[in-house]
């Protein structure tokens, strides 16, 4: 799982359970469950009854009189639309390269590769390596600095030292070669072919 997916999932997890508490309280309260229930809320819970209220008069006027009151709440709402925007903005972020730039960027006369393409050739070339038998790649990273990822499966007798050498020498190389760039960052994750035990007579 990528860093940036992992972090929007905690997140995301942390704020649906925060919201689905808050809101499981406050309904409990609306509907008097808690008297209903004999339920005790948590302490210092304002919202136990249908008649409360989160503020009261007092608490929402407190400090409506003074001078800082203002600029303060205006600076804290635009801290949280700004957070908000910023992460919107990143979950809209492309993490894939969409089109490789052939020999670039800039590209060399215009010509680009496209990821898809470039990560299908990677796979077909990888599965042809010896002690590989199954093999799929996708491209991350930006325009200007892509990255292969390949996923592995190595046969029974598949030796993953001599098939790390192979692939760095031979599909990422060729790929390299390909696009005419001089490095391709590379991540290889390997598996290992599921089998049977066999028994020994």
């Amino acid at each position: 799982m990528k860093r940036q997916s992992a972090l929007n999932r905690v997140l995301l997890a942390l704020a649906g359970i925060v919201l689905l508490g808050a809101g499981v309280m406050i309904l409990a309260g609306g509907f008097d469950l808690y008297r209903r229930w004999q339920v005790t809320p948590p302490d210092g819970w304002r919202l136990s009854t249908p008649e409360a209220v989160l503020l009261s008069d007092v608490d929402r006027t407190r400090w409506t009189d003074e001078g800082w009151w203002g600029p303060t709440v205006i600076a804290v709402l635009a801290v949280v639309v700004l957070l908000a925007l910023w992460w919107l903005l990143a979950q809209l972020r492309r993490t894939h390269p969409g089109h490789i730039p052939v020999g670039g960027p800039p590209a060399v006369e215009g010509v680009e590769l496209r990821e898809r393409v470039l990560s299908d050739a990677l796979a077909a070339d990888a599965l042809q390596q010896p002690g590989v038998h199954k093999a799929r790649a996708r491209m991350d990273g930006s325009v200007k600095h892509p990255q292969a990822h390949l996923d592995l499966t190595l046969t029974p007798d598949g030796e993953p030292g001599p098939i790390l050498r192979a692939l760095g020498d031979g599909p990422l190389e060729r790929a390299r070669r390909s696009t005419g760039r001089a490095g391709l960052p590379a991540t290889v994750l390997l598996r290992a072919t599921p089998h049977k035990a066999h028994r020994a007579d």
